[in-house]
């Protein structure tokens, strides 16, 4: 069973995965998490070799931003928990399709 933490953790690599780029603040909103909760995730995948947190510096406007990075097996650890998170669904699916079926009877 998969706990509330990896769940977060999915949640946060896929979002990562999209926009590297975003700041930690709109990631925070778009997840529903607080910045701390995020930062806590962040630094968690951080310490398991899941991500790396790199400076970039946009070459037109000379602005400087912290930008997040898959690495190879964070993109690894992102696919596994894809692929739990859609077992889970199908079983929730197949669990309500048959309790549906027998209150039909």
């Amino acid at each position: 069973m998969k706990t509330f933490k990896d769940q977060d953790h999915f949640e946060v690599l896929r979002k990562i995965d999209k926009d590297s780029k975003t700041s930690q603040r709109q990631m925070a909103k778009d997840l529903g998490f607080s910045l701390g909760k995020l930062n806590y995730c962040i630094k968690a995948l951080q310490k398991k070799g899941f991500v790396k947190i790199k400076n970039f510096q946009n070459k037109t406007d000379k602005i400087s931003y912290i930008g997040y990075v898959l690495t190879p097996k964070g993109i690894s650890e992102r696919t596994k928990l894809t692929v739990d998170f859609m077992k889970r669904k199908m079983r929730e699916y197949d669990e309500l399709k048959e309790e549906l079926s027998r209150g039909n009877k």
